[in-house]
């Protein structure tokens, strides 16, 4: 979630307003609930953030969606060579999917770049998720 939908820098007037969470202050834009509405549309979305169940309680609210399944990530998978990718590739259970996040690994990134099975989706964590990534091409026969 920090970096993608709570990015560190977004450009002034970009629509985010603060929050106080956990302790903890967050960025959020509205448009980022939109935008997540109009994806589960289509895919089954799924949390995965260190922020785990809390993301439902703090975070989902505040955007507008519904509570989210949600994958452990972080914690036990910090320094982990593939970062959270172990994780959330067992919550896809051999089904394709999308994983968008701003610290995906390089390797991972050039590992799974021709595979139409799982899409690696980088964000830049200063700006957080644009337009554009909600709106990927499709890429095989099971990208609606």
């Amino acid at each position: 979630m920090d970096g993608v939908l709570n990015p560190v820098c977004p450009r002034p007037g970009s629509g985010y307003t603060r929050h106080r969470l956990l302790r903890s202050e967050v960025l959020l834009s509205s448009a980022h609930g939109a935008w997540l509405r109009e994806l589960s549309e289509v895919y089954e979305l799924a949390w995965a953030s260190t922020w785990e169940s809390w993301a439902n309680q703090c975070i989902a609210p505040l955007l507008g969606i519904p509570a989210l399944p949600w994958v452990a990530c972080g914690g036990a998978n910090s320094g982990a060579p593939d970062g959270d990718f172990a994780p959330i590739a067992r919550h896809a259970a051999g089904r394709p999917f999308a994983w968008v996040d701003d610290l995906i690994p390089p390797r991972l990134l050039r590992r799974y770049a021709d595979r139409s099975d799982v899409l690696l989706l980088p964000v830049e964590p200063g700006q957080g998720l644009r337009r554009r990534r909600t709106r990927a091409e499709p890429r095989g026969p099971w990208w609606p």
